[in-house]
């Protein structure tokens, strides 16, 4: 899909013809911009033009390799200003969720699901139907998915049950979302295509930074709450040592809230 996606220009180009102009042509745009994702690409397309090589279709020195080569000639990702997650106004939401509706695809689906359960995308992209009590509302997000290393609960809103009801009906394996193979779960890629496709100019990730500011000014949650629908780990260690409830009950309520927010435009 990335390949697809980002080199379209180069598809009239000869294999053999690819040279470091090519790359960077295709590179430069989204070098700052989306560094994930240029980052894979340029892996990628090296990929293709070893292979290439291998097979006798050209000679010469890989123009995408990174190392002595385009190490020179773009910035090291560590160095690259790492901003805020672009982020929707969360009034913006809604409308956005009703044009994600006019897709049922597998993508569009999961991106929902990812933006009404806060989650992070990985950890809905790598969601199992084990890990789901339907009948209790509850999504157990095991502590190997999680950034912070520790089991996480995500109350399900009758939206997120919805998703899950038409991702049930298509069901092919042990992945809720799965992508083309059906053993292997969707990219991110994918996710940022569907944003793509319908020019929205925001991260998927920046949809946890909308619940944020929908919650602190729309709510009148505790902060505490908030943060732990985000999973966030509580910054002061004391507070976290005497919190041992993950506000599992109060979370609930907010992300039914939350859903309804999502839904105003659809």
């Amino acid at each position: 899909m990335t390949l697809t996606t980002y080199c379209e220009p180069m598809r009239s180009v000869s294999v053999d013809a690819v040279t470091t102009e090519h790359v960077l042509d295709i590179l430069k745009p989204l070098w700052n911009k989306v560094p994930e994702t240029a980052s894979r690409l340029r892996g990628r397309i090296e990929k293709v033009l070893d292979a290439a090589k291998a097979k006798g279709y050209r000679t010469g020195e890989n123009p995408a390799r990174w190392r002595g080569h385009l190490d020179h000639l773009l910035p090291k990702r560590q160095k690259l200003t790492r901003g805020h997650h672009k982020a929707l106004p969360y009034n913006d939401v809604p409308a956005l969720i009703a044009r994600l509706r006019q897709t049922s695809s597998v993508s569009a689906l999961c991106l929902e699901f990812t933006i009404l359960t806060a989650a992070r995308s990985g950890e809905a992209m790598g969601a199992c139907w084990e890990e789901f009590d339907l009948e209790r509302g509850v999504w157990t997000d095991p502590k190997e998915r999680m950034k912070a290393g520790r089991e996480h609960r995500v109350p399900l809103s009758h939206r997120a049950k919805q998703i899950l009801g038409i991702m049930a009906e298509i069901r092919t394996g042990d992945l809720v979302f799965p992508g083309q193979k059906r053993d292997r779960p969707l990219s991110t890629m994918a996710l940022e295509m569907v944003l793509r496709r319908m020019k929205a100019d925001v991260t998927v990730h920046g949809f946890r930074s909308a619940f944020r500011d929908w919650a602190a000014e729309q709510t009148s949650v505790p902060r505490e709450v908030a943060e732990a629908a985000l999973a966030h780990v509580l910054e002061n260690k004391v507070e976290a040592a005497y919190r041992r409830s993950d506000l599992f009950e109060k979370r609930r309520g907010l992300m039914e809230q939350w859903a309804q927010h999502c839904e105003e435009g659809c």
